[in-house]
């Protein structure tokens, strides 16, 4: 394993996260609140400080990035990210525990948006600008602003951005990785300003267009408002509703829209699933929570907007979902764990993953059956190797048993069932709100520390795709022969 370039990379990495906290700086200077501004500019010296002692762990020799390699320096990265994240809240004292703090960062750089806060309101300018821009960064993730932003020596890279993309299989746009990330992030950009265009016609300000689009590219769900998205107008709603949607797609095939590939979009087959589930969601939680509302028409806004929140694992409300019926919470429950497309900014174990698997499912009935047979199974006209169907199947035995871990560690709260499982499978999926106790109008605060501890690790297993922290947290990694 190659540590000094893991450590110098790493070091670069919190750099990066330093200077972005110049701009949540500003915002506090720009809005006269000293308080925190100076507790920004205490953490943007500590991070330069800490990036600049790891930057020096480095030989020329060390210049290549293997696998192995790659996992640990993303999970060392977001950890690292988090802990210094944290410290503008409690610093400035608006999160006095940095237990608290340190959830509430986590859940925003994995866009979970699960949160300890009983109003978000009372925070800060410049607190809640950088609360919710966490998820801006963690939604396409801060090592690949990296590369996209900062030369990059390293020959194999492409491992460090398999750790931090999303999805079952990452590769390049194009040749060069550095354009890749560049690609992505263009891309990403643009999508975020025309949002912020489409708020600002409906009459929202430009800070709170702001925040809701940071919540909404990233898929994380912070926002300025203890009801989140419940005050705002149908046409506010329909707007971040569209705009969830297109966030949880795969970012690829915007690069193929961009190149005048319509026909390879329109064949997509994740694309067609992902919309086919979302349309059938909403017309089965329609019609279930059709007598709770006065007209058809609020009926449609409610449930389009929360099965967009939802299986995009954004995580924004207009209405407390926790008191509908007991068909339509399943639905959501299950929306949580499906989650987005591969190569989107949202959660979840991914379109693609669940099709892969359903195809693996009838694939080895059909050899059952017939033993003779040599079933292959294929993913968008292509064949997919049995390297990949191996690591689905593997991915999805870890998620599952990871699941039910987190779900034991939280059963010795004094809490409802729904209430811990909705919170296992919630932080897990980073979608943010669950049910009862957890449900969208209420927070996470009543939980131990322990269990906040537990809940950031879930967080953080189910951003990175599991892996990379279970490498990191292997003691066999740190070992002389690993």
């Amino acid at each position: 394993m190659n540590r000094n370039m893991i450590l110098h990379t790493v070091g670069r990495i919190v750099m990066l996260e330093a200077l972005l906290l110049l701009i949540p700086l500003a915002v506090s200077l720009w809005y006269r609140e000293t308080g925190d501004a100076i507790a920004f500019a205490i953490t943007v010296v500590i991070g330069l400080v800490i990036g600049f002692a790891f930057t020096i762990f480095r030989k020329r020799e060390d210049s290549l990035v293997f696998a192995k390699s790659g996992f640990i320096t993303v999970a060392f990265s977001w950890i690292l990210l988090s802990l210094i994240g944290a410290l503008p809240f409690t610093i400035s004292g608006a999160i006095p525990s940095y237990i608290d703090a340190v959830f509430e960062t986590v859940s925003g750089f994995t866009t979970t948006g699960a949160s300890i806060l009983d109003d978000p309101s009372r925070l800060s300018h410049g607190l809640l600008f950088w609360r919710s821009f966490t998820h801006w960064i963690g939604g396409m993730g801060v090592i690949v602003l990296m590369m996209a932003i900062l030369p990059t020596e390293s020959g194999r890279s492409i491992h460090i951005m398999r750790a931090e993309v999303p999805g079952p299989i990452v590769g390049k746009l194009v040749p060069r990785l550095r354009d890749t990330a560049k690609i992505l992030y263009l891309i990403y950009i643009a999508l975020t300003v025309i949002q912020v265009i489409f708020l600002l016609c409906g009459g929202m300000s430009l800070f709170d267009s702001l925040l809701y689009t940071f919540g909404t590219a990233g898929t994380g769900g912070f926002g300025a408002r203890p009801t989140s998205v419940a005050e705002y107008s149908p046409y506010l709603q329909w707007v971040i509703t569209v705009f969830m949607l297109i966030f949880g797609l795969n970012f690829n095939l915007y690069y193929l829209l961009l190149h005048r590939r319509a026909g390879a979009f329109f064949r997509n087959a994740e694309l067609w699933c992902y919309l086919g589930i979302v349309a059938v969601a909403t017309v089965l939680v329609a019609f279930n929570i059709s007598d709770m509302y006065q007209s058809a028409s609020e009926t449609i806004r409610h449930a389009a907007f929360q099965v967009s929140s939802i299986i995009t694992t954004t995580g924004y409300s207009t209405t407390d979902f926790a008191l509908w019926p007991g068909l339509s919470k399943t639905l959501l429950l299950l929306l949580m764990m499906i989650g987005g497309c591969a190569g989107s900014t949202a959660g979840g174990l991914k379109i693609s993953r669940i099709m892969l698997l359903f195809k693996i499912m009838f694939r080895d009935l059909k050899r059952l059956l017939h033993p003779r047979s040599v079933g292959v199974v294929q993913f968008d006209g292509k064949t997919v190797d049995d390297r990949t169907i191996s690591g689905v199947s593997a991915y999805f035995f870890l998620y599952m048993l990871l699941l039910i871990v987190t779900f034991m560690a939280l059963s010795w709260e004094p809490f409802s069932m729904e209430t811990n499982l909705s919170a296992a499978i919630s932080c897990f999926n980073n979608v943010g709100p669950g049910l009862a106790g957890v449900g969208p109008l209420a927070n996470y605060a009543a939980y131990s520390d322990v269990s906040k501890v537990v809940l950031s690790l879930a967080m953080l297993f189910g951003r990175l795709e599991i892996y990379p922290l279970l490498f990191l947290l292997t003691p066999k990694t740190w070992s002389k022969k690993g």
